[in-house]
């Protein structure tokens, strides 16, 4: 649980979120719940007859919800699960008792394996292969390479924890077909499946298409309140249906979150591939802005060091409409600087700053998101932003630095 100083913070940065009058991205999450509900019910009967009754165990509004993501992605079959979490430990499961092998090959950075406590093993029994350690998805030639059988290659697309990277659409046939090769089934953790068009320069269907199956989150890129989707083969996602009700995931009713899933795949779906396009926009000028900042001098002054000696915008292009960005500043600097922006001049250019983990102390990583509200900003406003968020960052870090270095009484 969170302590009194977090939830303080937790309350200034969606204070300072939400009034800010310019944002890369708005998250519905960062409403009051009684302004989420409003909304939903105000715009719900666009998308579905609220004179029908409610779910109960699915049915209804889910069963509707099943069958438009089913026929998006070009399945049989769908089933509606309250977390990705729970849908891809069910659909592994179930390729393990029909491939007769729990051992599952994925990338070391794949959220089961990072985000998920050890799941797959403590919970579901599998076990896990790494093909690779390269900070990006295995090749055709690794998939050969890899000294042990397994039963399901699992591939996250986009690959979250390396920076929303994606092969190109060759490398992406060619690792499916050397796991068809070895006589295993493939699994998509498509999380954000729904923005990977624009780079792979395919419908949906045909992506998830080279797939066994295939999870989408409801909430990640359709601004859904909750909830994912299994699709595969009917005897599949049938089979699923039992392990969910196993695993706690047979809810009685979840209209809420299907009927904000339906807006999402109504109004963002198609919206997706613009924002992909201007995150690369955007990459690009935030690129410059800290370029600028590692030149600036003033003329006649005593020579400072720069506001950012080095950063990294990762991808440069980024694949889908997010990506990562790195600076050499402690966390703290950085949440402090970013607040302060959007508190003071009603821009907020970044949202939450983290230590880099396993990489050296003093330096954070953010992700960035660009939505809706992010088509509004030119490669100017960017590069603006970013000089006047490095200049709070300097001004942090020397505070910061003076207090640390400051002689106890």
């Amino acid at each position: 649980m969170e302590d009194t100083s977090e939830q303080d913070e937790r309350r200034r940065r969606l204070a300072a979120w939400r009034t800010s009058g310019r944002t890369l991205w708005r998250s519905s999450a960062d409403r009051p719940v009684g302004e989420r509900l409003a909304a939903l019910t105000d715009d719900a009967s666009s998308v579905y007859d609220l004179d029908e009754w409610t779910d109960v165990y699915g049915g209804g509004v889910v069963a509707e919800l099943e069958g438009r993501v089913a026929a998006l992605l070009g399945f049989p079959a769908a089933a509606f699960f309250p977390t990705g979490t729970m849908a891809q430990q069910v659909a592994l499961r179930c390729w393990a008792g029909r491939t007769g092998n729990a051992t599952v090959a994925l990338h070391p950075l794949a959220h089961p394996e990072v985000h998920e406590g050890g799941a797959l093993s403590v919970v579901s029994g599998l076990r896990t292969v790494h093909p690779t350690a390269a900070p990006r998805l295995p090749t055709a030639a690794e998939i050969h390479a890899s000294d042990e059988p397994f039963g399901t290659l699992m591939l996250e697309l986009p690959l979250r924890d390396a920076g929303f990277v994606l092969p190109t659409w060759d490398e992406l046939v060619a690792v499916v077909a050397a796991a068809r090769e070895r006589d295993a089934v493939v699994h998509f953790d498509g999380a954000r499946l729904w923005e990977c068009v624009t780079h792979f320069g395919r419908p949906l269907e045909e992506i998830a298409g080279l797939a066994d199956s295939v999870y989408v989150s409801l909430y990640k890129s359709l601004d859904g309140m909750s909830g994912a989707m299994l699709v595969g083969p009917s005897a599949v996602v049938e089979e699923a249906r039992v392990w969910r009700h196993r695993y706690g995931g047979q809810l009685f009713q979840q209209y809420p979150a299907a009927l904000s899933a339906l807006l999402g795949l109504e109004r963002e779906l198609p919206r997706l591939p613009s924002y992909v396009a201007h995150a690369r926009v955007v990459a690009a000028a935030l690129a410059e802005g800290f370029a600028e900042t590692e030149t600036e001098t003033v003329p006649g002054a005593r020579a400072e060091p720069p506001a950012a000696p080095w950063f990294r915008v990762h991808p440069r292009r980024p694949h889908t409409h997010q990506f990562q960005v790195w600076l050499p500043y402690d966390a703290g600097v950085l949440n402090e600087a970013a607040v302060r922006q959007a508190e003071e001049s009603g821009v907020t250019l970044f949202r939450r700053w983290f230590e880099s983990g396993a990489g050296p102390p003093g330096v954070a990583m953010t992700e960035v998101t660009v939505g809706s509200a992010g088509l509004e900003w030119t490669a100017d406003d960017v590069r603006l932003a970013v000089r006047e968020f490095m200049a709070r960052v300097k001004s942090e870090n020397g505070r910061v630095g003076g207090r640390d270095a400051a002689p106890a009484d």
